[in-house]
């Protein structure tokens, strides 16, 4: 980056595409270079011992740190307007070396009821086995999050919008309430990325980010971000990252900072497709209901406007006929493709209470909204036609008459 043009005073759009530059450039490549290597080597034995000590700036070892992902966590953390980024070997990793750095024995997380299901399954499951205690709530009412607080409160874990049922959650009321408590706002902002939302800067403490998704966008490297703007907790978290071998390899990095180079163009378009397509669905005879922020009925819809840059590419609906009617639809399309995962340049769509839900309690999964008529399509950047005609053709395969909704267990 030239000098007369820091990055920190850049727009979003130039971040995405410019990022942070390459610093230590060695011949002046423009694309940063894949620093293949497991280890580095050190001038003499006292340098090594300084590095070790933390007392010299330098690389050791590509779990403890590397010039690729590097690069890779000074761009996201520039997108998020952070001032530390940690990229992850996948989004699950993230998510999990936050909470194993910031909770211990008996303490207590509040988080959003709709979570992604592996998410949940960490918090409610896993971390139970080591004494953390949890409780789970519609955090798009504020109340509902003020009145889980416990004293021994330590998170307030924040998805938001919601995977999949699209609810918003006002961060700075969420950010207000944690910090009364002496808590910490951890937000999942996968669903937005930061070209649409950047939840440090509306109050929270850590930021997690699933890089397989809209950042990386091309459905091919796995990858997990987290950002945020503490000292502290950037070493906590660091410590916990570099112990527990979670950390990324640097062709995955390189990979992921080519596709957050094509971020903007990539959201954009399926933003645009997705408010077009979320009409279209509205307005259809064998569509119960449709949730996408961008529509003037959500209920959320004004919030949703005032703490995010776009309403994105995310629809969640429900189809007449249950899970038999959703069945029938994701079996039924040509252009759109049933698999899971979301944020990349085609279009897909899943059912979560069977697929990215299913291990959650059928009774938490509903009281959560993820009911067995809920179809989750991720929108992406396909010619809006093809896609409105695909669902269209698909959709009109659902049967008139009342199905019986399949069993999709209690797990």
């Amino acid at each position: 980056m030239n000098a007369e043009h820091p990055s920190d005073s850049l727009r979003k759009s130039t971040r995405a595409i410019r990022g942070t530059g390459h610093e230590d450039s060695i011949h002046g490549e423009l694309s940063v270079p894949i620093f293949q290597t497991s280890t580095f080597s050190f001038p003499n034995a006292e340098e090594g011992a300084l590095r070790f000590a933390g007392e010299r700036p330098g690389y050791i070892y590509s779990r403890m740190g590397n010039p690729t992902v590097k690069a890779l966590e000074d761009h996201v953390a520039l997108l998020e307007n952070g001032r530390y980024g940690m990229a992850t070997a996948t989004g699950m990793t993230a998510v999990t070396t936050v909470l194993l750095s910031l909770l211990d024995r008996s303490a207590h997380v509040v988080a959003t009821d709709s979570l992604y299901g592996s998410s949940r399954v960490a918090i409610e499951t896993e971390l139970a086995r080591f004494g953390v205690e949890s409780t789970f709530v519609d955090s798009s009412d504020a109340e509902n999050t003020r009145r889980a607080i416990r004293p021994g409160t330590r998170i307030v874990y924040i998805e938001t919008p919601t995977n999949p049922t699209m609810k918003i959650t006002n961060l700075r009321k969420a950010a207000e309430i944690a910090h009364r408590c002496g808590a910490l706002l951890v937000v999942d902002n996968t669903f937005a990325s930061p070209y649409l939302q950047r939840p440090l800067e509306l109050g929270a403490d850590v930021v997690v980010e699933s890089l397989t998704k809209f950042i990386n966008g091309h459905s091919d490297v796995l990858g997990g971000a987290i950002v945020t703007c503490d000292p502290d907790l950037h070493l906590a978290i660091r410590r916990t990252l570099t112990v527990f071998g979670g950390t990324m390899d640097p062709h995955q990095a390189w990979l992921i900072l080519r596709g957050a180079r094509t971020l903007v163009l990539r959201v954009e378009r399926a933003q645009q497709n997705a408010a077009r397509l979320a009409e279209f669905l509205r307005g259809h005879a064998k569509v119960e209901w449709v949730r996408y922020p961008g529509l003037p009925d959500h209920p959320q819809h004004d919030l949703a406007g005032e703490q995010m840059d776009g309403y994105g590419s995310m629809i969640c609906f429900g189809v007449k006929g249950g899970l038999q009617g959703g069945a029938t639809l994701m079996n039924a399309v040509r252009v759109i493709t049933l698999a899971v995962s979301l944020g990349g340049l085609e279009s897909l769509i899943e059912h979560p209470a069977s697929m990215t839900h299913a291990a959650i309690h059928r009774e938490a999964r509903e009281k959560a909204g993820i009911l067995d008529e809920l179809v989750r399509l991720s929108v992406g950047c396909e010619d809006f036609e093809d896609l409105r005609d695909d669902l269209d053709r698909a959709l009109e395969r659902i049967p008139t008459s009342p199905c019986t909704a399949l069993d999709v267990g209690a797990s």
